[in-house]
C-alpha cells in the first residue's frame, strides 16, 4: 500500500475508526500540534550529547504518541479505543514528568528572570519545543472547551511538559548538566 492514498485530496483526513473530518478541524489542529511538538523534541534529542536528556526525551516522545492517538479519537469512540487495547494519557505519565523536574532541580541549575533562547543549541531546541508545547496545550484547551476532550490528564500532562522543557533548557544553559 502506498503512503499516497489520495484520500485527503478533498481536504479531509481520517481519525480513528474511519471518521473523516476537515484537515482544519480543531481536533486535527490539536494532534497536529502535538505531532509538531514530538518532532521538535526529536530535534532536541538529536542535538544533545547529554545521555540523561536524550533518554528522558525519548520516553516523552513515546508518551506523545499515546497522547496523539487519544486526540485522534472522537470522544464517543474512546470506550472502543480503550477496549481495543490502546493507551490513554494517565496521571502516571505526568508523575514521570514531576520526577524529571525534581531530578533536574536537585542538580541546581542556575537561572534568573526571563530566559532568552539561544545560549546554546541544546537549550534553544528545548525552548522551541516548549513554545510548541504551549501551543498544543492551547489547542487542546479549545477542544476541551468545546466538549471534545474528556480526559483532563491531557492538559495536565502538556502543562507539566512545558514546565519540564523550560527547566531542561535552563539546565542545558547552566553548565550544571555535567555533559552526562
Amino acid at each position: 500500500m502506498s503512503i499516497a492514498t489520495k484520500t485527503g485530496d478533498n481536504g479531509t483526513t481520517g481519525l480513528m475508526y474511519n471518521r473523516r473530518v476537515s484537515k482544519c478541524h480543531p481536533r486535527v489542529e490539536a494532534y497536529g500540534t502535538v505531532d509538531e511538538l514530538n518532532a521538535a523534541i526529536g530535534v532536541s534529542r538529536a542535538a544533545s550529547a547529554n545521555s540523561l536528556l536524550r533518554e528522558r526525551l525519548a520516553g516523552i516522545q513515546k508518551d506523545l504518541v499515546i497522547l496523539m492517538g487519544e486526540l485522534a479519537t472522537q470522544a464517543e469512540d474512546l470506550p472502543r479505543y480503550v477496549n481495543d487495547g490502546f493507551s490513554v494519557v494517565t496521571p502516571e505519565m505526568t508523575a514521570n514528568l514531576d520526577r524529571l523536574i525534581q531530578q533536574i532541580e536537585s542538580r541546581n541549575p542556575t537561572f534568573k528572570g526571563w530566559a532568552t533562547p539561544g545560549d546554546n543549541l541544546s537549550s534553544a531546541t528545548l525552548d522551541v519545543a516548549r513554545a510548541v508545547c504551549r501551543r498544543a496545550e492551547r489547542r487542546v484547551c479549545a477542544l476541551k472547551g468545546g466538549g471534545q476532550v474528556k480526559n483532563d490528564q491531557i492538559i495536565i500532562f502538556l502543562n507539566r511538559l512545558s514546565d519540564a522543557l523550560w527547566l531542561l533548557a535552563r539546565w542545558m544553559e547552566s553548565g550544571a548538566n555535567g555533559g552526562k
